[in-house]
């Protein structure tokens, strides 16, 4: 029994440690020169459905809900924005070449056809990023006409 409890008391000491250890928060809140919308029309409905499905893991600016400030879920969510940025920033998405813009404008359209975006970890917890069928429908529209202006201009 005493052996338990050292145990018990020793990943209470841990758990209460690592609530010291706080990651960069992914927040820039200034204007972005490279941000999608400096190459693609974006019409504010697309704006709105991506901000709220999309940009929490693709921008430079997350909103970050309460309870991030608990470790070790700051590091989980931190782990995925970085992967995300990583794939799909919006807020440099003019700084992408011609041909990765294109790449990533299909990556859009298919994770979208195929549901693999939102993730659904992202969705269990942040219920207002899960798309209906007419705000994915816009997006893939957007897209489409986004891809097709893109190779008008180059």
């Amino acid at each position: 029994m005493k052996g338990i409890k050292k145990i018990l008391l020793g990943l209470l000491v841990i758990l209460v440690m690592i609530q010291f250890v706080q990651p960069v928060r992914n927040k820039n809140g200034q204007a972005m020169p490279n941000d999608i919308s400096k190459v693609i029309a974006m019409p504010d409905s697309v704006q709105e459905i991506l901000k709220k499905a999309c940009y929490d893991c693709h921008s430079n600016n997350t909103n970050y809900p309460w309870h991030t400030n608990i470790q070790p879920l700051h590091w989980f969510m931190t782990y995925h924005i970085q992967s995300g940025k990583e794939e799909l920033n919006f807020n440099e998405f003019s700084s992408y070449t011609t041909r990765r813009q294109q790449s990533k404008l299909r990556s859009i359209e298919n994770s979208l056809k195929d549901g693999t975006m939102p993730l659904s970890s992202y969705t269990l917890i942040h219920r207002n990023a899960i798309l209906n069928k007419t705000e994915k429908t816009l997006i893939i529209k957007w897209v489409q006409n986004s891809k097709d202006s893109l190779n008008k201009n180059h």
